[in-house]
């Protein structure tokens, strides 16, 4: 399965079975992610068979399984927070490759628990991606239209609106899109307003849209 494919299969899963992460996705995982922390001055971690990452409410009412995580972290900077948005896109859809499903926490997880299994000098905890095998695939998440989050100027070409389209797909804060893509020539500004979210979701959009348009075919303003 390639990064694109991942991205259209790739559907949000809180519920998973008790299947253990083999070796070998453990250590694919973990190499992503060490050349992301090395490369971008992040602080990602992978954690597995761990039950500490959501609270006793989230895990009764939401939640069911969730025993492997990866921690989204970095120092406390002005881009940190796009930066993980956008690096947490990557191994979030390079998990789904590996045949893992997915969850993107925001503000439910547990700090206590999170923290405790943190690499040390971690920094800012933005979240977790959880993972594993899920007892469903998921289902696509209610979209808005390329119409209410993008606009071009003149005759939009196929990379753009493959762009809009991919962003789409992309998960956000209780899924509000809060995007706007702008297009003029070869040159695109995304923007996004979804409060305290809105530069994670920025970085995830970012990434979305560069796997639809091709980074070749444009540049960001």
């Amino acid at each position: 399965m390639t990064m694109a494919e991942a991205m259209h299969a790739r559907h949000t899963v809180r519920k998973y079975t008790g299947r253990s992460l083999p070796y070998d996705v453990v250590a694919q995982l973990d190499a992503r992610i060490r050349g992301i922390n090395q490369s971008h001055g992040l602080a990602l971690r992978l954690v597995t068979e761990n039950g500490e990452a959501l609270g006793p409410l989230v895990k009764l009412v939401l939640a069911k399984g969730v025993r492997n995580y990866i921690v989204l972290a970095g120092k406390d900077a002005p881009d940190t927070e796009e930066k993980l948005g956008y690096w947490g896109a990557d191994v979030m859809l390079f998990a789904q490759t590996l045949g893992l499903n997915s969850w993107w926490v925001g503000g439910t997880f547990s700090r206590r628990g999170v923290q405790k299994n943190a690499a040390p000098g971690t920094g800012k905890i933005l979240g977790l991606l959880a993972l594993g095998y899920g007892q469903t695939q998921g289902v696509p998440h209610k979209s808005k239209s390329p119409e209410e989050i993008s606009r071009y100027q003149g005759t939009m070409p196929p990379w753009f609106s493959n762009g809009v389209a991919a962003l789409l797909l992309a998960p956000t804060a209780l899924n509000k899109q809060a995007f706007q893509a702008e297009g003029t020539g070869n040159q695109v500004k995304l923007t996004c307003d979804n409060g305290i979210f809105s530069n994670v979701d920025l970085g995830i959009g970012k990434y979305h849209f560069e796997l639809g348009a091709g980074k070749e075919n444009f540049h960001w303003i």
